[in-house]
């Protein structure tokens, strides 16, 4: 065996390990960003190692990818250290997740609250996933969605942001790989002596290479009919939008041939392959009786199971793009079954020319490609490559969260909230909550103070501060700081019910609230309270209880609060209210031996009074003044009563 060179850094070795035949590409990518090939080995696998794209046994597949690895070390003279490779689209799960979230009608729609209500949609998504896929044992993490719906009050909406309502939604499509196929993939490789240089998904490599990106604000889809599965890619506006998957494909139509001309699994795939370039098969079924048909025979004998793979597929495209796209592209071992693509384009209602066979003719700047590699076979692993040299070491990103490390494949630009839902982190988490209420009750009613407002919760990435949008770069260190719940508020006395409410009845201040009792004692002070204590309040509430209160007996018209006249005693009180009474009234008194009736205007009517209403001439002294009450001396300021008997004269 000649000696090997280490390898050329120049040098791009792909590996597409698929369920039938794994294929091998080594390549060179030249300044002139073309990417010229060297050689390639194609090994089919000599027993079932994969099934669907998913490997099953390690060892069966790390031999044949040791065999293509030296077999091309051989012929090109140099070691292969490191290799590109892809995850299985089939491998991929998507699903439609709905969620409604209850918020304050008073607030703003914001950003984050935006981001939050997304973030639970990937989650309940990822639950959902989890669950239809339980007896699978397989962990899956979200690599990417897009937004379908948003809704404000269950009703449709392009934009949340700055609108208030009750409740908000969105209705959003997530994507989803499992963990294993990674991890099963890693460890092929490092079982072959190999280091993986690049990690990609198998759609967005085929159409990568198959679709340009300009051609992607139309509405196209690309179908990846292998073996065991069909991968579906769809593109719109400029980006990949959905991938959806069918498990029929390949193996399906050759089961039937199989079937229908009593051959073994093997033979049957033989002629499958071979309806595609010839126009006559001879062929022996298992009991030794030899056929001679065309392929139109063979085809129309089948053409069951074609219909049914055709229309699965424009099932799942309709479902995932919700009208038929604008063309379809087919790539694929068994993308060049007679009849497949026209059976398709009838299922979808498209022109027959609308739905294309892609070979590699249509990839642009490559060379080095000759007969044998240049079906529509050979798409995704030259995919495979040239993803190896645009975006090497640009598979996973490294991140430490909260003191854990995390790997999270590299399918578009990672954010905050990607790691989040990775981990399972609970978007509620991120919110702040209000404390518990303290609760008490006042004149038997039971009442509650909401508790202190927490604290949101912090995001750093490096120590600086960020946010669910933020950026996420290979080695960050990432910290979060998880929202807190606010302490219960311990009231005062007078946070429940003021000790004081003052009014001014005729110039003189009066407390409305006459007595205050905390649990059967009254109190005067201001005392904290203790959970479920009882508050009885006794007060003046209305005009009517003031005047008895004050004990007044005057007649409503008589009063007046802030300049206006009473109508019904039934009138609330309120603090700092002012409260005037007009008196009228009538005393009937004996005076020098006349009955005497006056009428006076004030609360109360004393001895002075009298002299206001007599004729007594106060100005010239004839004398001293006797004053009499009720046959006593008597002072001015005696306060008199009906049937008084009053004496007033002069003496020597």
């Amino acid at each position: 065996m000649k000696q090997l060179k280490d390898s050329k850094d120049n040098l791009i070795f792909s590996l597409d390990i698929g369920t039938r035949t794994i294929i091998g590409i080594v390549g060179q990518y030249t300044r002139n960003e073309k990417f010229i090939i060297l050689d390639y080995c194609i090994k089919e696998h000599d027993k079932r190692n994969m099934y669907d794209g998913q490997i099953h046994d390690i060892d069966g597949v790390t031999k044949i990818v040791v065999s293509i690895k030296e077999e091309l070390e051989e012929r090109l003279g140099t070691r292969l250290k490191r290799v590109s490779i892809a995850a299985a689209g089939r491998s991929l799960k998507t699903c439609k997740a709905k969620v409604d979230k209850e918020i304050d009608s008073t607030s703003e729609i914001n950003k984050n609250m935006i981001e939050i209500l997304e973030l639970e949609a990937i989650q309940k998504a990822q639950q959902m996933i989890t669950t239809s896929e339980k007896q699978s044992g397989l962990k899956y993490y979200n690599i990417g969605y897009s937004v379908i719906n948003y809704y404000l009050d269950d009703n449709l909406m392009n934009k949340l942001e700055g609108h208030r309502g009750d409740k908000i939604g969105v209705n959003l499509l997530a994507t989803f790989l499992p963990h294993m196929v990674i991890e099963s993939l890693y460890s092929v490789i490092a079982k072959a002596g190999l280091e993986v240089d690049n990690i990609a998904l198998e759609p967005i490599a085929a159409i990568n290479v198959a679709i340009k990106e300009e051609l992607r604000l139309l509405n196209l889809a690309l179908i990846d009919i292998g073996a065991g599965t069909s991968d579906i890619a769809i593109t719109k506006e400029g980006k990949i939008v959905a991938y959806a998957m069918i498990s029929k494909a390949g193996d399906e139509i050759t089961e039937a041939i199989s079937k229908e001309y009593l051959l073994d699994f093997n033979s049957g795939e033989r002629l499958k392959i071979g309806l595609s370039s010839q126009n006559e098969h001879k062929f022996m079924d298992v009991v030794g009786v030899e056929h001679r048909l065309s392929t139109k025979e063979i085809v129309k004998s089948i053409y069951e199971t074609i219909i049914e793979i055709s229309d699965d597929i424009a099932k799942k495209i309709i479902e995932y793009n919700e009208k038929p796209p604008s063309a379809v592209f087919i790539i694929g071992g068994s993308s060049q079954m007679p009849g497949l693509k026209e059976c398709i384009a009838e299922k979808l209602g498209l022109p027959k020319e609308r739905v294309s066979i892609r070979d590699t003719s249509f990839i642009e700047n490559i060379e080095g490609i000759n007969k044998d590699i240049n079906g529509p076979d050979i798409v995704t692993p030259i995919g495979i490559a040239i993803e190896g040299v645009t975006k090497r070491n640009n598979d996973f990103l490294q991140v430490e969260f909260n003191g854990r490390e995390i790997r999270i494949f590299n399918t578009r630009d990672i954010k905050i909230s990607d790691i989040l839902v990775l981990t399972g982190f609970n978007p509620r988490d991120l919110i702040s909550k209000s404390g518990e209420s303290f609760i008490y009750y006042l004149n038997g009613e039971k009442r509650e103070i909401v508790g202190k407002e927490g604290k949101h919760a912090e995001i750093y990435v490096n120590s600086q501060k960020g946010d669910l949008n933020t950026p996420v770069k290979d080695n960050d260190k990432i910290t979060i700081i998880k929202a807190t719940k606010g302490g219960k508020r311990i009231p005062h006395l007078n946070d429940c019910v003021p000790i004081r409410r003052i009014i001014s009845f005729n110039n003189n201040k009066v407390n409305l609230i006459k007595e205050i009792r905390l649990n059967g004692v009254k109190v005067e002070d201001n005392p904290i309270l203790v959970e479920r204590d009882n508050i009885e309040v006794l007060e003046i509430r209305t005009v009517a209880d003031l005047l008895e209160y004050m004990g007044e007996d005057v007649s409503v018209s008589d009063i007046f609060v802030n300049g206006n006249e009473v109508i019904e005693e039934s009138l609330l009180l309120k603090e700092n209210d002012k409260v005037t009474v007009n008196y009228k009234r009538n005393i009937r008194l004996m005076i020098n031996g006349k009955e005497k009736i006056i009428e006076y205007n004030k609360e109360d009517f004393v001895f002075v009074d009298i002299f206001d209403h007599i004729n007594f001439d106060l100005t010239k002294a004839k004398g001293n003044l006797k004053l009499k009450l009720n046959g006593k001396d008597v002072e001015y300021l005696a306060p008199l009563k009906n049937d008084d008997v009053i004496e007033l004269y002069w003496t020597e």
